[in-house]
């Protein structure tokens, strides 16, 4: 399936039925007095977070979404039916905006989450609405309501724990396939990685996270050279990212540390370019192909002294397996330190009431 993550579409809601002006006509009544029914209500249209989509590629065709009108009234006290709704179900981590004014709507980040793109119209009134008693015969009536029309921009951002940067080549789809159960394509070429690939890292029976390997970066990323750019938007939900280094050469005359350095740094400009946040995000460094190193020790307090890097390392070879085991079981345990942490901000957050609080008093009266 062809991975999508930005689409635009139009939603227009249905607009509500006509009231009727009717009255009522028997043999034997000769006053039989209004019974003009109200109309229905337009059917309105919702987008609901569905974790079974991955992509936005069912919209990038079917651009035009409308719901039908409601139905008019009609006499004897019939009312208009009222349009079905049209749900139209998006990849968990969908932000919507208004594409006119770039306004964001939503972000549908939870499963089965429920929002109203467009709301359908009111059904007008028929003419039972209208009789008083100075008012026996009333002909009024009212028109049903026309339904909201947006233009939207739909916006993926996949949501992942941990993502994955590095140079094409890095060994990026090499990693996520060892530790997850994602399948991408693995080659000894460059931009092998057309789309973003999410896996599942399974630690125990009852621990997960989630992992996300783009495509690799090369300079210049952030102004829209070769394929990485356009998914740097889904390492924005990610809580640690793991920078992969290439730290093996089969040329001799090639200076390792100084490549990899010139990558490195690289890649943290492109990051620091495109969004501030992302590139304040913790990072992992992972040197990859550690087992065509002969002496890996010196190459890696080189490599650190040369990037001034003070924060993790860890070495690896996605091909062999290689130190994957502490690094998947690291990055579960600082996964859940955070998570642990957010509870208990969430819970500091949270208003602490007395009883005596009037808000639960429930002899207060609501004016």
């Amino acid at each position: 399936m062809k991975f999508v993550d930005e689409v635009v579409i139009e939603v227009r809601a249905g607009k509500g039925g006509n009231g009727s002006a009717s009255f009522r006509r028997e043999k034997f009544i000769p006053k039989g007095g209004p019974d003009g029914g109200d109309g229905g209500r337009g059917g309105s249209i919702y987008a609901v977070a569905d974790r079974n989509i991955n992509t936005l590629v069912d919209f990038r065709y079917a651009r035009l979404h409308q719901a039908k009108n409601g139905e008019n009234g009609r006499g004897s006290d019939q009312y208009g039916a009222a349009a079905p709704d049209i749900t139209l179900r998006v990849p968990v981590g969908t932000i919507i905006y208004d594409d006119e004014t770039g306004e964001q709507l939503y972000d549908l980040d939870r499963h089965d989450q429920k929002v109203v793109l467009a709301k359908g119209g009111q059904g007008g009134l028929g003419n039972i609405h209208f009789k008083s008693s100075t008012n026996r015969a009333p002909r009024q009536f009212t028109y049903g309501e026309e339904g909201e029309q947006k233009k939207l921009r739909l916006e993926l951002k996949v949501l992942a724990d941990v993502g994955l940067l590095g140079m094409p080549n890095a060994g990026k789809s090499t990693l996520i396939s060892h530790i997850s159960n994602a399948r991408p394509k693995i080659a000894d070429y460059p931009f092998t990685t057309l789309y973003p690939n999410l896996g599942v890292v399974r630690t125990s029976a009852s621990k997960s996270f989630v992992v996300a390997d783009i495509p690799g970066l090369v300079e210049g990323a952030s102004e829209g050279v070769g394929l990485g750019h356009q998914f740097l938007r889904h390492l924005q939900r990610t809580r640690v990212l793991l920078h992969l280094l290439d730290v093996s050469s089969v040329d001799p005359s090639v200076d390792v540390v100084e490549t990899a350095t010139n990558d490195a740094k690289a890649i943290v400009e492109e990051l620091k370019r495109y969004d501030e946040t992302l590139y304040e995000k913790p990072r992992w460094l992972v040197l990859n192909k550690v087992d065509m190193v002969e002496d890996f020790e010196d190459l890696k307090k080189r490599l650190c002294e040369r990037l001034n890097w003070k924060g993790p390392v860890y070495a690896v070879s996605a091909l062999t397996g290689q130190g994957l085991d502490k690094l998947t079981w690291d990055l579960q345990e600082y996964l859940d330190q955070m998570k642990a942490k957010d509870i208990q901000e969430a819970e500091q957050a949270a208003p602490d009431y007395e009883p005596s609080d009037p808000r639960f008093n429930p002899n207060r009266h609501n004016i």
